[in-house]
């Protein structure tokens, strides 16, 4: 009888996951057709600096399925010297595909699924992991980096990205790299930042909306042209369940871009994503892992150092002496102010990223306008070197 049972709720339970895995496919599916009419920076319209809509487009193509044979001869059979970095998905190689094209390649670090799960489940999981990869994939923008496809064999799976030569920004900034950093003027880290910026409010705009979750100074990067793109979006959403440390009095380089929402209570919402971009601008600002600046080991302390130094009696402990005298003392007032409102505790008070992206913009018109008559003596343009002398 037991085994009968058994039997019974193994079928149900086979139905009950086959009638799920119908129903994604059907909205994925019904969620193409619906599709969205405006086009995004791959096309030929930017985010409105004005804070409406930001348009959005999907495209129909399904994501390509690589052969797990592809991408080991793409990368010389997984060879030590084609990895690139590590991170939370796994191993990153880069890989050089039969057509030519140059890809990045991340393998999944472990089984594609938790232990001690049934088939049922495993099946069920698998599933969902292709359509988020289609969804994924079906992004377009030209401030995100592109999900080409994905493999799925032996137990084993693989992300397929487009490859981006200039890597990431905290390479650039404080990283083995960081010589380069001097090269990065105030008008340029603008530029990295409005772009990523950009990437993060398409997402945010998108419906239904996706939230990045795992934003960091890490996952921007920069293509030949010094582009940013951000990386890594949605890539949470194949790793299951969100291990998220407690509130402590000690957070890691990767955990002082959560948001004290996410900290406390694993609460991930765009605005969360606004914390963690603010983060990103402070790197971005000083140069330096949030980290590793002063007061920095809790969020809490951060916040308050920045609100703190932002009445410019402790200016230059927050700008890069990189920088040198190229911006203007109003630029970089209006860009520490936006880094504090970004930050704030309280995720109501946080702007939105369409938000960001027009004020970002905005000062990067003005420092463009302004910095480029500095050769010309105009007087009324206050330099890097003259603010840090007014403060003393």
């Amino acid at each position: 009888m037991s085994r009968n049972l058994a039997a019974i709720l193994g079928g149900a339970a086979g139905a009950v996951a086959l009638v799920g895995i119908v129903g994604l496919l059907i909205w994925f599916c019904l969620f193409h057709k619906r599709g969205v009419s405006r086009t995004s920076e791959t096309g030929s319209s930017d985010p409105s600096v004005q804070g409406r809509h930001i348009g959005v487009q999907l495209s129909l193509r399904e994501a390509r399925r690589f052969e797990l044979r592809e991408l080991s001869l793409a990368t010389k059979n997984f060879s030590d010297r084609n990895l690139i970095g590590e991170g939370k998905f796994g191993e990153v190689y880069k890989g050089l595909l039969q057509d030519g094209m140059l890809v990045a390649i991340k393998k999944r670090a472990g089984a594609p699924s938790q232990e001690f799960i049934d088939e049922v489940k495993a099946t069920c999981l698998a599933f969902i992991a292709l359509i988020m990869a289609c969804y994924l994939s079906s992004i377009q923008h030209r401030n995100l980096v592109t999900l080409l496809g994905y493999c799925q064999e032996n137990n084993q799976q693989f992300l397929v990205y487009e490859y981006i030569p200039n890597g990431s920004v905290s390479i650039h900034l404080y990283g083995v790299g960081q010589v380069s950093a001097q090269k990065i003027e105030f008008k340029h880290r603008l530029s990295i930042a409005l772009g990523a910026a950009k990437g993060l409010a398409h997402l945010h705009s998108l419906s239904p909306r996706l939230v990045h979750k795992d934003f960091k100074t890490a996952n921007v990067l920069v293509d030949e042209n010094f582009i940013a793109k951000v990386a890594d979006a949605g890539l949470r959403n194949f790793l299951g369940r969100i291990d998220v440390a407690g509130p402590s009095s000690q957070v890691t380089a990767d955990e002082i871009f959560l948001a004290p929402e996410v900290r406390e209570f694993r609460r991930f919402s765009e605005k969360s994503d606004v914390y963690s971009f603010g983060v990103f601008l402070l790197e971005l600002v000083s140069g330096r892992e949030a980290s590793e600046l002063p007061s920095s080991n809790s969020t809490e302390n951060l916040v308050e150092w920045v609100q703190n130094s932002h009445d410019y009696s402790n200016i230059s402990s927050i700008i890069d002496p990189r920088l040198g005298s190229s911006f203007t003392a109003e630029g970089m007032e209006e860009f520490i102010r936006l880094t504090v409102r970004c930050l704030e505790p309280s995720s109501e008070r946080r702007p939105t990223m369409s938000y960001v992206v027009a004020e970002l913009d905005r000062i990067l018109d003005k420092e463009m306008s302004l910095t480029t008559v500095m050769g010309e003596g105009s007087p009324t343009v206050t330099l890097g070197s003259q603010l840090f002398r007014a403060t003393k």
